[in-house]
């Protein structure tokens, strides 16, 4: 229930249009909510003022993502999401 909590929360602050932000990079925002959730969920301390207005840091345990433990399932989710996000050219 909290990763869901998580989920909606990043979607909703990366979905928010910033001023000459173009509509299509919504994708882009929703993947990255997407895929920055689970390391929330797992306990990754966030850097930059993005993750942090998404996510906080208040249950953070790992200050390097490399440390984050994930699961097998997670660690694939991120990784299709990683894909999608390059198919997308998301970060470009």
């Amino acid at each position: 229930m909290r990763l869901l909590a998580l989920v909606r929360a990043a979607l909703v602050c990366a979905s928010l249009p910033l001023a000459g932000q173009a509509q299509a990079a919504f994708p882009c925002d929703e993947l990255w909510g997407e895929r920055n959730a689970v390391y929330a969920e797992a306990g990754y301390c966030f850097r930059t003022a993005r993750g942090i207005r998404a996510f906080g840091n208040a249950n953070c345990r790992y200050d390097d993502i490399r440390d984050v433990p994930l699961s097998a399932r997670d660690r694939a989710k991120v990784a299709d999401i990683v894909r999608e996000e390059r198919r997308n050219g998301c970060g470009e």
